[in-house]
């Protein structure tokens, strides 16, 4: 099974494909998408929504992870402004026909500091609770 993880921004968006078979988790790209901060917001969904797509077509995944929306009490436009990128990623996954699973920000920490932590050769069974 090959999952898409994305991490959304409005001005940087990371992502991470990982492939899980019989042996260890292989990652097989990650990077980022830089949107151009000083376009208008509707811009910038644009240019996400693009981009993601582009992903979507290169690496086919069967899932497509993302982190569910949070915010502070200090600070809710925060979640409004990031829960625009969310809904681009979510349109645009939904569209190509890619599973969707949202997972907390916190679970998605504790797991990768876990995987850190434990070494590689015991990583596959924080990766596989992400997969099904």
């Amino acid at each position: 099974m090959r999952i898409l993880g994305i991490d959304p921004g409005l001005k940087i968006t990371g992502y991470g494909v990982v492939d899980f078979g019989l042996g260890q988790p292989k990652l097989v790209d990650g990077g980022v998408i830089r949107l151009d901060a000083k376009a208008s917001l509707a811009e910038r969904l644009v240019e996400l929504g693009e981009e993601l797509d582009q992903l979507l077509v290169e690496f086919e995944p069967g899932v497509c992870a993302v982190e569910q929306l949070y915010s502070h009490y200090k600070h809710p436009r925060t979640a409004i402004l990031m829960g625009h990128a969310r809904g681009v990623i979510l349109l645009v996954a939904q569209r190509r026909g890619v599973r969707i699973e949202q997972f907390s920000a916190n679970r998605i920490k504790q797991s990768v500091a876990g995987m850190a932590m434990r070494g590689r050769c015991r990583c596959s069974g924080r990766f596989s609770s992400f997969g099904g």
